[in-house]
C-alpha cells in the first residue's frame, strides 16, 4: 500500500472530519508498517518546543514526561528520546511494567533507555518543569484510571497550575473517552492537545473542551478522508453556504416566509417573543407570533412588525415554517396547540415544553411519527431524557448517540444542545458544532436558536442547512459579544440577536 498522501488529500478538510475509536483502529491497521511511532513522537516533540519557546529554547529548560503501558506510552518516550537529543532535560516517569509494553512501544524504550534515558519511581518534590507531557492511556481507555493513575494525573493538573506551565496530552488526554466526551473520574485537564492521524468526537463534546485545551491535529502522513469516511464532522459555513444567497433588489417580504410561533403562556411570553425577535431579525418575511397568555400585550413593542395573535389563528395563516414550544407550559390547551403544529403542513420546530408534552404523550408521538414534512427537535439534555425515558446522566454520557436515537425514534433532525451541541439527521449522520462559550448558560438562548431555525425554514432552507447553520450562527454570535467585551458572565439571550443578524449578514456579503 503506498503511504504517501494521495493529491486529493486537503490538510485542512480533514482537520474537521472526526473518526470515532474503531475506525482510528482501522486506519492504524493499514499502516502497521509505516512507523508511526516514530512520525508521533517526532510531531509530539516539535510542539513542545514551540511551547518551550522554539528556536530559543532555555538550557536550563526541563520536561515531565509521564509515558503509559500501552503505545501512547510508546509516543511518548519517543519523544522524550528526541527532546534529550536536543539537549532539554527530561524528567520521565513510566506508569507500568516494561515486559507488559507493545512491540512498538517496547522498541520506544530500548531506545530511550539505550540513548541514557532514565526513569524516577514518582514525581520528584523538588521539581520545577517547564512543560509537562501526558502519554499515559490513548484512545483505547473507555473505563474509569486506577487509583495509582488517577493520583498521577490529579498531580499533573496540580502541577501545572502550580507551576504555570502547559500540559501537553499526546492523542487524547489521558481519562476521557474520546468517541463521547464523557468522564467517568480522573482525567488530565490540557492546555494543548496533539491529536493523531485525525481528531476525535469526544474532544469537542460533554466534557471534551474543558479537557484537550487548544488541539492540533496531525496526521502522521495519513490520509484518513481517502481510505474511511469520517464517523462525522464538524460544522463550517463551507457546509450551508450554498443556502447563503445574497438578496435581489427586486424582492418583497412574501419571497423570505411566514413563519409562527406558539407559546408564551402566563408569565413566559418572553420565550415566544425572543422567538420571535429572533426570526424577525434572521430574515424571515413576516412573523406571526400566537401567545397563550390572554393577558399579554397586543403588541412587541420592541418590535412592533411581529404580529401577535390568538394562538389558534396563527394556523389560519400560510406559513412556511412554524414552532411550538417557548413558553407554552404543559396544559391541556397547550396540548392541543401541539397536536395542532404536529397536524399542520411546514416544517416544524419543537422545543421546550412541546418537548415536554411530547415526552408523556403516545398520541401526541403517533402523530408526530405520521408526519410527511421535516420535524426539527431542540432539546438540552433534560428534555432529551424525558423523550427517551432515561436520565440526564446517561444522555451527557453518549451524546452523539443519544441524538442518534432520538432522530430514529421520532422520524426528526435533532439538535441535542450542550457544550459541542450534536445534530443528527433520521438517517444518522451526524454534526458537532464547536462554536460558542459558557456566556450562552442562561435563559432564554434556546428560545433564540429556534427562532433562527425557524427563519432559515421559512426562507426555504432545507432542514439540515438549517439546523447547521443556526447551530453554528448562535455560537459565533455569543463567540463575537465576547470578543468585543460583552460576557461571557452576564450574556443575555435578546443580545444574541443582533449579534447573530450581523455575523449571518458577513457570511452573505462573503458569498456575493
Amino acid at each position: 500500500m503506498k503511504k504517501s498522501l494521495p493529491p486529493a488529500f486537503s490538510p485542512e478538510k480533514s482537520q474537521l472530519s472526526l473518526y470515532c475509536r474503531d475506525s482510528l483502529r482501522h486506519l492504524e491497521s493499514l499502516y502497521a508498517d509505516a512507523a508511526l511511532m516514530r512520525r508521533a513522537g517526532a510531531a509530539a516533540a516539535a510542539w513542545a518546543e514551540d511551547l518551550l519557546g522554539a528556536p530559543h529554547v532555555p538550557a536550563a529548560t526541563t520536561v515531565l514526561v509521564l509515558a503509559g503501558p500501552g503505545n501512547n506510552g510508546g509516543d511518548a518516550l519517543t519523544m522524550a528520546t528526541l527532546l534529550r537529543r536536543r539537549q532539554v532535560s527530561v524528567i520521565t516517569i513510566l506508569h507500568g511494567e516494561v515486559e507488559h509494553l507493545p512491540k512498538d512501544a517496547a522498541q520506544a524504550y530500548r531506545q530511550f533507555v539505550d540513548e541514557g534515558g532514565a526513569f524516577v519511581p514518582e514525581i520528584p518534590p523538588e521539581a520545577r518543569c517547564d512543560l509537562i507531557v501526558d502519554g499515559l492511556f490513548g484512545i483505547g481507555l473507555t473505563r474509569a484510571l486506577t487509583d495509582d493513575a488517577a493520583q498521577l494525573v490529579e498531580a499533573a493538573n496540580r502541577l501545572a497550575r502550580e507551576w504555570n506551565c502547559p500540559l501537553l496530552a499526546l492523542d487524547c488526554p489521558s481519562g476521557l473517552n474520546t468517541d463521547t466526551g464523557f468522564c467517568q473520574g480522573a482525567v488530565i485537564r490540557a492546555t494543548h492537545t496533539l491529536a493523531f492521524i485525525a481528531a476525535k468526537p469526544g474532544f469537542y463534546t460533554a466534557n471534551g473542551a474543558d479537557c484537550c485545551g487548544q488541539i492540533r491535529v496531525d496526521s502522521l502522513g495519513i490520509a484518513p478522508d481517502a481510505l474511511r469516511s469520517p464517523d462525522g464532522q464538524r460544522i463550517t459555513p463551507d457546509m450551508f453556504a450554498h443556502c447563503l444567497r445574497p438578496r435581489k433588489y427586486n424582492s418583497h417580504k412574501g419571497i423570505y416566509g411566514n413563519v409562527g410561533v406558539i407559546g408564551g403562556t402566563h408569565s413566559m411570553s418572553g420565550a415566544a417573543l425572543l422567538a420571535g425577535r429572533a426570526a424577525l431579525k434572521l430574515g424571515a418575511g413576516c412573523v406571526f407570533l400566537g401567545l397563550l397568555d390572554t393577558q399579554a400585550p397586543s403588541v412587541d413593542f420592541l418590535h412592533p412588525e411581529i404580529m401577535i395573535r390568538k394562538p389558534e389563528s396563527v394556523f389560519d395563516a400560510i406559513l412556511s415554517a412554524l414552532a411550538c414550544g417557548p413558553g407554552m407550559g404543559r396544559s391541556d390547551h397547550a396540548a392541543e396547540l401541539l397536536e395542532l403544529a404536529i397536524n399542520y403542513p411546514a416544517p416544524l420546530v419543537l422545543d421546550a415544553d412541546a418537548l415536554n408534552l411530547l415526552a408523556f404523550d403516545d398520541n401526541l408521538q403517533n402523530a408526530l411519527l405520521g408526519r410527511k414534512i421535516a420535524t426539527l427537535l431542540t432539546p438540552h439534555p433534560a428534555e432529551a431524557a424525558r423523550l427517551l425515558d432515561l436520565q440526564t446522566a446517561d444522555i451527557q454520557q453518549n451524546r452523539i448517540r443519544m441524538a442518534q436515537e432520538l432522530a430514529r425514534r421520532y422520524h426528526a433532525w435533532i439538535v441535542l444542545k450542550g457544550s459541542g451541541s450534536v445534530i443528527s439527521a433520521p438517517d444518522g449522520a451526524w454534526w458537532l458544532n464547536t462554536t460558542g462559550n459558557p456566556g450562552l448558560s442562561g435563559p432564554g438562548f434556546g428560545d433564540v436558536l429556534s427562532g433562527m431555525l425557524l427563519a432559515l425554514l421559512g426562507q426555504g432552507w432545507p432542514p439540515d442547512a438549517a439546523l447547521q447553520a443556526a447551530a453554528h450562527l448562535h455560537g459565533q454570535a455569543a463567540d463575537d459579544l465576547v470578543d468585543t467585551g460583552t460576557g461571557p458572565v452576564g450574556l443575555c439571550a435578546g443580545e444574541l440577536i443582533d449579534a447573530a443578524r450581523a455575523r449571518f449578514n458577513d457570511w452573505l456579503r462573503e458569498r456575493q
